[in-house]
């Protein structure tokens, strides 16, 4: 009588949970397809940064000669 109680049960418990472990494989497969594309992306990364670091250095160049010489016709 208990084998015919618990192991239905068991069994549609061992159902659900494997159910939930391949929806998470799934996503998990998503997620790393979705994370090797990105990496395609990044190549030109370094690059970006290095143009974007020289440029914020002309920015705070002009920006200093601009304030000292607005601090020169105020002074």
């Amino acid at each position: 009588m208990l084998l015919v109680v618990i192991l239905p049960v068991v069994i549609f418990l061992l159902n659900r949970v494997l159910a939930a472990v391949e929806r998470i494989r799934g996503a998990t497969d998503q997620i790393l397809s979705g994370g090797v594309a990105l990496v395609g992306e990044l190549g030109g990364v370094p690059e970006a940064l290095a143009t974007t670091d020289r440029t914020v250095n002309e920015v705070a160049v002009g920006a200093v000669r601009y304030a000292g010489s607005v601090a020169r016709l105020l002074g």
